[in-house]
């Protein structure tokens, strides 16, 4: 699979929970702090954010959401005045279709990633962004995944392709074909 052209546009961290946890409640007021780069830690997660040590082999160590999908959104629900930050995810992509990328391991800038399940959207998602949009996200609400290799992500330009397994200047991604078991586990955000 091809995957030429990947484009990270933003990176986010957030130090504690808004909506995980917080189901029954009011839904925090923790701010996604946008980065230009931060450290992936294998096993662990993103180094500062709040799901970093979260607990052992947590599939949604870092998260990913396409600007493809967000455009769709906007474009769909007639919203123009929601940052990506209402989302949630650490990982803002373009030029790629994160769906591809579940079961499988893939390597973003000398990091290595292996795709667990969709970022399922929830209902918070309705007064964050707009009414509708928990609907809208359903099948496509990103990528979480575990991180299987120590490395720092920044924004970048677009990626060129190169296999995972091979050594790498640290701007490539390549998806491997191979599928590793997926087991069910709730999203939070």
């Amino acid at each position: 699979m091809s995957t030429d052209g990947l484009v990270i546009h933003q990176l986010y961290i957030s130090t504690a929970h808004n909506f995980f946890g917080h189901h029954g409640q009011p839904a925090g007021m923790n701010p996604l702090i946008e980065v230009s780069a931060f450290e992936c830690v294998a096993g662990r997660g993103v180094r500062g954010d709040r799901f970093f040590d979260y607990k052992e082999n947590y599939k949604g160590q870092i998260t990913f959401f396409a600007v493809e999908t967000y455009n769709a959104l906007c474009e769909k629900l007639q919203v123009r005045n929601r940052p990506f930050s209402v989302f949630r995810r650490n990982v803002i992509t373009a030029g790629l279709d994160l769906k591809e990328l579940i079961g499988r391991d893939f390597l973003i800038q000398g990091v290595r990633f292996r795709g667990t399940e969709e970022c399922r959207p929830c209902y918070w998602m309705d007064g964050a962004f707009a009414p509708g949009a928990c609907e809208f996200l359903k099948g496509r609400g990103g990528l979480r995944a575990i991180i299987l290799c120590d490395g720092v992500l920044s924004r970048s330009h677009p990626c060129r392709s190169r296999d995972a397994h091979k050594e790498d200047s640290g701007q490539r991604l390549q998806a491997m074909s191979s599928r590793g078991p997926n087991p069910a586990e709730s999203s939070g955000s």
